[in-house]
């Protein structure tokens, strides 16, 4: 049987090799082996993808390349769903956080995966899908009253809605109820202390940090939500 190291270097490999056969074999491999899905989801296809990310930034890889690797990460995940499904039932649930893709922008690579880690991490998570409108953002933080609204832009062009959601938020009343948190390819930290949103995940496990801190600051100092 395969070490846990050479499982996990067969996950990662299997992504910037955009082969879904062998996620598949590594995620069944972990599981053979009594190997924590989030293990192999962070250190392994995470990883992978953080790789494939960095490549397609600097003009080495294209969408193409990006949208395979995808594939093949969640080739990987769906083997890993009934043993993560299993787990979350005896983890009491964290909060819930509302996620989708911006208006306008087609691209959800990136908030697929942070959707799928925070769902892992212990989080209720209601996925809203890809080029979510505005209103519906606001919409579902009323009806939801979620603990974090994130979004996710991959576009300089679709990026600037991400400030609407402050403003409307802002507007509906309903901004100090709810954490704001943005990500995406062009988001940085500047970004998002300029539009005044409350987190900002860099990459999927930078996300699940933050989120997991922030929950983790409001229960040491309040009984209530965050």
């Amino acid at each position: 049987m395969a070490s846990k190291e050479e499982i996990i270097a067969k996950a990662k490999d299997s992504i910037t090799e955009f082969d879904e056969e062998m996620a598949q074999e590594a995620a069944n491999e972990a599981l053979a082996a009594g190997i924590d899905p989030v293990e192999i989801i962070e250190h392994g296809y995470t990883a992978g993808m953080q790789y494939v990310g960095d490549q397609f930034e600097q003009g080495t890889l294209f969408l193409p390349h990006v949208l395979a690797a995808a594939e093949a990460m969640k080739a990987g995940i769906e083997v890993l769903k009934p043993e993560m499904e299993k787990r979350k039932s005896k983890t009491a649930r964290l909060g819930t956080v509302v996620i989708g893709t911006i208006e306008g922008d087609i691209h959800s690579i990136g908030k697929d995966i942070v959707a799928s880690m925070l769902n892992i991490a212990g989080f209720e998570v209601v996925d809203l899908g890809r080029d979510v409108a505005i209103k519906t953002f606001i919409e579902k933080a009323k009806e939801l009253k979620p603990d974090v609204l994130a979004t996710s832009a991959l576009m300089t062009t679709t990026m600037v809605n991400q400030i609407q959601i402050e403003e409307q938020l802002k507007e509906a009343g309903f901004r100090d109820q709810v954490k704001t948190m943005v990500g995406g390819a062009p988001v940085t930290q500047d970004w998002a202390d300029k539009i005044g949103a409350d987190i900002y995940g860099e990459n999927a496990t930078d996300a699940v940090n933050k989120v997991k801190a922030a929950f983790s600051r409001c229960y040491c100092s309040s009984d209530n939500r965050v």
